[in-house]
């Protein structure tokens, strides 16, 4: 009988090459929350560039002077005129119109028609 071979060793196998992880997608950055707004009081809007100056009477018999959505009185006069006079100085410096409240009658306090 012939000699046997001795049985061929099988090839080492060769580890499989290492699976790269799919690429995962960037985390999203989490958006930071929204807090609702504390309500607050509401607040006059400040006048405009363009707002007027109001000259009116006031129940003590003073004239004063202001400008359109504004509370605060720029000044008070002791007689119309000198309002009058004061308003055209300042409505000239900045460009405003001046308009003046009737102080009797029936349109009592409302804007006087040029």
């Amino acid at each position: 009988m012939p000699a046997k071979k001795p049985a061929a060793k099988p090839a080492p196998k060769k580890p499989a090459p290492a699976k790269k992880p799919a690429a995962k997608p960037a985390p999203k950055k989490a958006e930071p929350a929204k807090k609702p707004a504390p309500k607050a009081a509401p607040k006059k809007a400040a006048p405009s560039a363009n707002a007027s100056y109001h000259l009116s009477k006031r129940e003590d018999g003073k004239w004063q002077l202001f400008i359109t959505g504004s509370d605060k009185v720029i000044k008070t006069f002791a007689t119309k005129a000198e309002g009058e006079a004061y308003a055209k100085e300042r409505a000239e410096n900045t460009g405003r119109a001046i308009l003046k409240h009737n102080s009797k009658g029936a349109n009592k306090g409302k804007i006087a028609k040029k």
